[in-house]
Formats: structure tokens, C-alpha cells, sequence
């Protein structure tokens, strides 16, 4: 069947980038979209059968660290036919079609601004899939690196004047105007805010530089860290209770890079010793050695029989706009 010209163009304007001859930059409207959502863009039958399932495999995998399945992405899968104006201003766009040529790969602010246009084509529904496989770790990379951008530009707009972070530690972290601060003492604070079934909470406190000591022992000294900030800080609802981390699961721990600074991310589950209460967190313990400390800052949420993806993903989008730099003197 002939492609219609439109979405020849815009293959070609995909493949080939913005026009070298053009002596102006293009306008380009602003992206679209709620956050953590992908647009596929491709064939109906593709999209039930197997090369559907490696794009549902890759881009709607299970979130690690959550109590029940969430995905990665949100998608929305249309036809070629219908991609045009608007659709064509979403933020994330997977385009994937079944032709001769055999492309993998990803083009910046095509239609809309800031968006990624990943492309995967190919001969056979084999060949596409291994383009596909190839292309997923890249695209996921940068979907995330501008969703979480665009998450904190939403946080931004209002953000809180509460010193309590600086006062206590020293550090500065974009958290919305709406978090309270409920707790300070010498080493911790707490900010917290409401939402419709719980809460969603950061917490930062600091450890000696020597905490940790041995990579074979990282989890369970993790652990023990955790739970003993819990007890001697994030109280439960009766006498005696505390926050510890699950003791079902071990959390997950990966190298990570924070303002600068050599780190560790943590995500797992959190929960209430000594009743039936849970939920995920995520946590970043930061090597500052100019400070001789190990900085830890962290997000947790409450919010049973909800979905918590995009409330972890704020959380994390809070945690890594952390910054460590002396706050400018008033002139």
C-alpha cells in the first residue's frame, strides 16, 4: 500500500534531522503529555503480535521497588494514520514501522520541544525486533532523563522557602511549596504532604563518612541504616511501632551520580514494625567527602490501593535536584 506523503516526510524528517539548508531555526510548539506516558506510533497488526509484545516487554516493564506491578511508561499505541498535528506534540514517541530500510535510533525535538523520537524500522517483524532490543535501553535513557526534567520544571513553579534543609545540612532540594516541614531535629528532617489516600514524604539526615565499609555487606548495612533512622525518627500510629524496610525483599542497590557526587540509589519497600502498614521509597546516599559525611536523602510514600509511580517518580525528580553549593550571598 502507498505510504501517504505525510508520513513520508516525516520519516525522512526523522531520519535525516532538521534541514542544513534551512538559514532559520523552526518554531516549534511546546511538548505534551503527562509525565511517564509514551506515544507508539505503528500499525494495528504489528502491535498485536510479536513485535507488539517486545515494545510492551521493554517499554512497560515492571518498575523495580514497587508493592505491586506498575510500568515504566504509559502507552498509547495509534496508527501511522493518525499521527499527525497534535499527536505529534507528545513529549515520548516510539515510531516503529515494517519497511525495506533498517534504522535504529533517536532524534531530538522533531515536531514539539524538548521531545525524543525513537525509530525502529525494518524488512521483517525479526528484523524489528532485534532493532528494537538494540534501540530500547538508549530510548528508555532518554525518555526518563527528559521526563524527570519535565517533572521538575513542573515542580518549579511553586516551590517551598522553608530553610529547614539548609539550616540543618547545609543542602537545598526544589520541593514543592505544599510540602510541610513536620520534623527537625540536629540530624533529620522531615517534609511531608497530603495526598487524596496517604502521604508523600522526603527525608534527609547524615552518616559518618566510614559507614560504609565493605561492598559485601552493603544491603544488610543499608538496611540496618534505614531502620534505625525508622526507630529513632519516623514513629508508627501506636507506641512502638517504627518505619524499617520490608524484611520479605532485600532493596535494590545501584551505583548512581548525584549533583556531582559519587552515591548509591536504594529502592524497595518500607514498612511499619509492628503493623500492617507499607508502601516503596527510594533513597540516595551521597559520598560527600568535602563535608566528610555520608549525605542520605530520601522519598517515601503511603497511598494504599493507588497507583505510585508517578508519586515515586516526583519523589525522585525532588531527590536529584539536590545541591550542595553555598547558597550566594545577597549582594
Amino acid at each position: 500500500m502507498k505510504k501517504p506523503i505525510i508520513l513520508c516526510l516525516a520519516l525522512i524528517v526523522m531520519v535525516l534531522g532538521a534541514c542544513k539548508n534551512e538559514s532559520k531555526q523552526r518554531f516549534l510548539p511546546p511538548s505534551t503529555g503527562g509525565v511517564n506516558s509514551l506515544m507508539v506510533v505503528m500499525d494495528t497488526d504489528l502491535w498485536q503480535g510479536p513485535v507488539g509484545d517486545k515494545i510492551r516487554e521493554e517499554f512497560a516493564s515492571q518498575l523495580l521497588g514497587m508493592p505491586q506491578s506498575e510500568p515504566i511508561f504509559s502507552i498509547t499505541q495509534i496508527p501511522p494514520s493518525v499521527f499527525k498535528t497534535t499527536t505529534t506534540h507528545s513529549r515520548s514517541i516510539l515510531y516503529v514501522e515494517q519497511e525495506e530500510s533498517s534504522l535504529a535510533h533517536i532524534n531530538k525535538d522533531v515536531y514539539a520541544k524538548p521531545q525524543n523520537v525513537a525509530v525502529a524500522t525494518g524488512a521483517t517483524e525479526g528484523e524489528l525486533i532485534k532493532n528494537l532490543d538494540s534501540l530500547a535501553p538508549k530510548a528508555i535513557r532518554a525518555f526518563k532523563a527528559t521526563e524527570l526534567a519535565e517533572a521538575q520544571r513542573r515542580i518549579g513553579r511553586s516551590l517551598s522557602k522553608d530553610t529547614a534543609l539548609e539550616d540543618v545540612f547545609g543542602i537545598r532540594l526544589n520541593v514543592p511549596s505544599l510540602y510541610k516541614v513536620g520534623k527537625r531535629e540536629d540530624n533529620f528532617v522531615w517534609m511531608d504532604i497530603q495526598i487524596p489516600k496517604g502521604t508523600m514524604n522526603v527525608i534527609a539526615y547524615e552518616m559518618p563518612e566510614d559507614q560504609f565499609t565493605s561492598d559485601s555487606t552493603l544491603v544488610a548495612d543499608i538496611v540496618r541504616m534505614r531502620d534505625s533512622i525508622g526507630e529513632l525518627y519516623v514513629p508508627g500510629p501506636n507506641e512502638g511501632t517504627y518505619m524499617i524496610t520490608e524484611r520479605a525483599f532485600a532493596p535494590h542497590v545501584f551505583p548512581a551520580e548525584i549533583a556531582g557526587k559519587k552515591a548509591v540509589e536504594v529502592r524497595g519497600l518500607w514498612e511499619i514494625k509492628g503493623y500492617p502498614m507499607a508502601g516503596p521509597f527510594l533513597c540516595y546516599i551521597i559520598n560527600d567527602k568535602e563535608n566528610n559525611r555520608k549525605m542520605v536523602i530520601e522519598g517515601f510514600t503511603f497511598a494504599p490501593s493507588t497507583p505510585k509511580r508517578d508519586y515515586m517518580f516526583e519523589l525522585e525528580a525532588i531527590l536529584k535536584s539536590v545541591d550542595f553549593s553555598p547558597k550566594p550571598v545577597a549582594q
